[in-house]
């Protein structure tokens, strides 16, 4: 399936589909959910989804090497090597690295600003010392970094029926809900890491703080405050979902369906901590398979809807961009 998608990307280039296939196999491993709803768009725009995870995938994985808390040298090291070879690799289009080679190869031919790689950089420097987070406004600062900026990338490779700077809003704020599920459902995990994503503000309004976290963590106890709190992040995590969910009919029509079904799975994490009594200091909560399959079935009858709808249109209707092979996409274009 890989040498499909590759060569509907029109990527013939061995060294280059060698680094997006090395991307696609950190998203298959990685972001299991994610890697499900990629599957629902055109095999031509898979690619780029695949480098950009990738990316994003392998800058996280070395915050989080070298042992779980913050503080090892290697991680800056590491950080700082990683972004010499993004510099050189969107400077030329070419790395040695194949993440940053098939990253800038994808930046290049959907030409996505090079400001939102480094705003996200910025964001992975932060978690080497950045432990915690004041203010809910203090998390969103970092999340423009980190998760915003995600969906900023992927604006260009979606693509809109709207100019681009309308539907921006949108797609950062679905990257940023998506994100803040990761960090309700990953509480226990970070806090192992020596971080706390949850602001101090909303676990104080409850009477939550770190060293109780950590007690019922380390002792597998259940507190009334730390469940309140968790409820009041999840709403707060629902509101940024209603903010961005009109950005979706703004995409072309063959992207929303696995934009939509992104959308439900990550939304359905929230359900499956409701469902789990906010136990995610001590386990990770899951959607259920079942579930998964039955957004996937639904995202394929709105793929075979949106084509079909395509085909009945009048002889000489020129094909949308996105049901054409692809081709650089220009910045501004409806």
């Amino acid at each position: 399936m890989t040498a499909r998608e590759l060569d509907a990307a029109g990527i013939t280039d061995p060294a280059l589909r060698h680094a997006y296939a090395h991307c696609r196999r950190l998203n298959a491993r990685h972001g299991k959910t994610y890697f499900l709803a990629t599957r629902l768009l055109p095999a031509h725009h898979r690619p780029a989804v695949h480098a950009l995870y990738g990316f994003a995938r392998w800058a996280d994985d070395i915050v989080d090497a070298h042992g779980s808390r913050p503080g090892h040298p290697e991680r800056a090291a590491g950080l700082a090597e990683l972004e010499t070879s993004l510099r050189h690799g969107l400077g030329t289009r070419h790395s040695t690295e194949p993440v940053v080679h098939a990253l800038a190869d994808t930046a290049h031919r959907y030409e996505i600003d090079p400001r939102h790689f480094h705003d996200f950089m910025t964001a992975m420097r932060d978690d080497l010392t950045v432990t915690d987070y004041p203010t809910y406004a203090d998390l969103r600062r970092y999340m423009h970094g980190s998760a915003a900026v995600i969906g900023l990338q992927m604006l260009p490779v979606l693509g809109a029926t709207v100019p681009h700077s309308e539907a921006e809003p949108y797609a950062a704020a679905l990257g940023v809900a998506f994100q803040l599920t990761n960090f309700l459902r990953d509480v226990g995990e970070d806090l192992d890491r020596g971080r706390v994503y949850v602001p101090a503000d909303l676990l104080h309004a409850h009477g939550v703080d770190r060293d109780l976290l950590q007690w019922s963590r380390d002792t597998g106890r259940r507190d009334t405050r730390i469940t309140q709190a968790l409820k009041a992040f999840e709403a707060l995590t629902r509101d940024v979902y209603r903010q961005a969910v009109p950005g979706i009919a703004l995409l072309a029509p063959v992207s929303r369906p696995c934009i939509r079904s992104a959308f439900v799975l990550y939304s359905g994490i929230l359900d499956a901590v409701a469902d789990d009594g906010y136990s995610v200091l001590h386990r990770r909560a899951v959607v259920p398979r079942r579930r998964r399959a039955v957004v996937a079935l639904d995202g394929l009858a709105r793929i075979a809807h949106a084509r079909i709808a395509h085909r009945s249109a009048p002889p000489g209707t020129v094909a949308p961009a996105e049901l054409r092979p692809a081709a650089p996409v220009r910045r501004g274009a409806a």
